[in-house]
């Protein structure tokens, strides 16, 4: 199965999040059935980056959206950490700094975008504008839905400067929340991350799905995919992103950079300075 064309939003594709199951596994029926893939998947990734930042003409976006405990710390923990951290930023975009606020809300996304031969990953994004500013009416409607076009635009123009984009929403059900919401109050390592606005947010579920729709189709295009991951299960979550992105990094076409020197003068160097190197140890 090809989870980069099953989990695609097409270009003005309609979105029922409510038709698509977030505890979907496909063929697999666990973790162990599908770790090897994973782990083959994240190989793969972890080559591909190496040439892509030794290419150095172009770059990838990941965005990651998700409702409270969707996992995307889990997706950027489990798989990037082993990426060379010189070539890979992440950046997760809370409420808006006064500086920030004085600006257009771009501005500050900008400013993160990955540089050639780099990857940049957003833990929420630009579309909080969209998002959250539409559901907790931060904005009016005049406003965040000429946001749509904009980001387009956006994106655009970062695909144009040879930026590949990748976005997704980790689906997951208000069930699944609300046992990994009970995780976080049951391990003290995790008390942290839960507070009484977590629970407060669950009332506006319907609002944040019908915002997450229409952002969605309306924002989904060719060089700026949208793909919605089944995530109830963390395992699946991770198998599928990680096959979407090293499918696109494949078709990248990155390749090292051409020598520009002589390298059987080189070589001839490297014989001169060995011979000296065993004559002096001896």
């Amino acid at each position: 199965m090809s989870y980069h064309k099953k989990f695609l939003v097409e270009p003005g594709q309609k979105v029922r999040l409510d038709k698509i199951d977030p505890a979907f596994t496909g063929q697999h029926e666990s973790h162990e059935s599908a770790l090897p893939k994973i782990e083959k998947h994240i190989a793969r990734m972890e080559k591909l980056q190496y040439l892509l930042y030794e290419d150095g003409d172009k770059s990838l976006l990941i965005v990651l959206q998700a409702l409270d405990a969707a996992g995307k710390d889990g997706v950027i923990r489990h798989l990037f950490s082993d990426m060379n951290p010189q070539g890979l930023s992440v950046f997760g975009f809370k409420q808006p700094t006064p500086a920030e606020a004085a600006h257009d809300f771009l501005w500050r996304v900008h400013q993160r975008a990955p540089g050639k031969g780099e990857i940049a990953i957003f833990n929420r994004s630009h579309y909080e504008d969209v998002l959250v500013a539409r559901v907790h009416k931060q904005v009016d409607k005049s406003i965040w839905s000429k946001r749509f076009d904009l980001i387009n635009d956006f994106e655009k123009m970062l695909a144009g400067n040879g930026t590949r984009i990748l976005k997704f929403l980790l689906h997951i059900s208000p069930e699944e929340q609300l046992e990994r919401f009970k995780q976080r109050l049951d391990d003290p390592y995790r008390n942290w991350k839960i507070s009484e606005a977590d629970y407060e947010e669950r009332k506006l579920w319907p609002a944040y799905i019908e915002a997450y729709e229409e952002a969605l189709e309306k924002t989904s295009t060719q060089h700026a995919p949208w793909y919605i991951i089944p995530a109830n299960h963390k395992w699946f979550r991770n198998l599928a992103i990680s096959e979407i992105i090293a499918y696109t990094m494949d078709d990248m076409n990155l390749k090292l950079p051409h020598t520009h020197v002589d390298l059987d003068k080189i070589r001839s160097m490297y014989h001169v300075a060995e011979e000296k190197q065993a004559n002096h140890d001896v």
